[in-house]
C-alpha cells in the first residue's frame, strides 16, 4: 500500500510555469507506474500523464504533449509535474496516483489516490 500527498499548487499567470510534487510513503515507491490527473469544476477527472517505475518511459495526454513534463526520483519516493506555457484551461485540482501497470489512462487504472493540489491560471 502507498499513501501520496501533494503539494505545489497555487496561482500562476497565463504562460507561466509550475511544478507540482507528490509524496509517496512506503518502501515499495519503485514498484508502481505514477500518474497525474486533474479535475476542473464540474467536469470529470482526467489523465494527464504518467510514468513508468523506473522513470524510463512516460506518456501524456494530447492536451499538454510539449508543455508538460512527469518524472520521478524513487530515491525521494517523489514524482513530479512540471508545468510549463500554462494555460487557463489547465485550471484544475491535480491528483497524483499510483497504478501496478503501464501506461494506464483511465482513473480505474490506478489504486492509490492522494489529496489534490489546486493550480489555478488567470488569464
Amino acid at each position: 500500500q502507498v499513501q501520496l500527498v501533494e503539494s505545489g499548487g497555487g496561482l500562476v499567470q497565463a504562460g507561466g510555469s509550475l511544478r507540482v510534487s507528490c509524496a509517496a510513503s512506503g518502501r515499495t515507491f519503485s514498484s508502481y507506474a505514477m500518474g497525474w490527473f486533474r479535475q476542473a469544476p464540474g467536469k470529470e477527472r482526467e489523465f494527464v500523464a504518467a510514468i513508468s517505475w523506473s522513470g524510463g518511459s512516460t506518456y501524456y495526454a494530447d492536451s499538454v504533449k510539449g508543455r508538460f513534463t512527469i518524472s520521478r526520483d524513487n530515491a525521494k519516493n517523489s514524482v513530479y509535474l512540471q508545468m510549463n506555457s500554462l494555460k487557463p484551461e489547465d485550471t484544475a485540482v491535480y491528483y497524483c496516483s499510483a497504478a501496478e501497470s503501464f501506461p494506464r489512462t483511465t482513473t480505474a487504472g490506478y489504486a492509490y489516490w492522494g489529496q489534490g493540489t489546486a493550480v489555478t491560471v488567470s488569464s
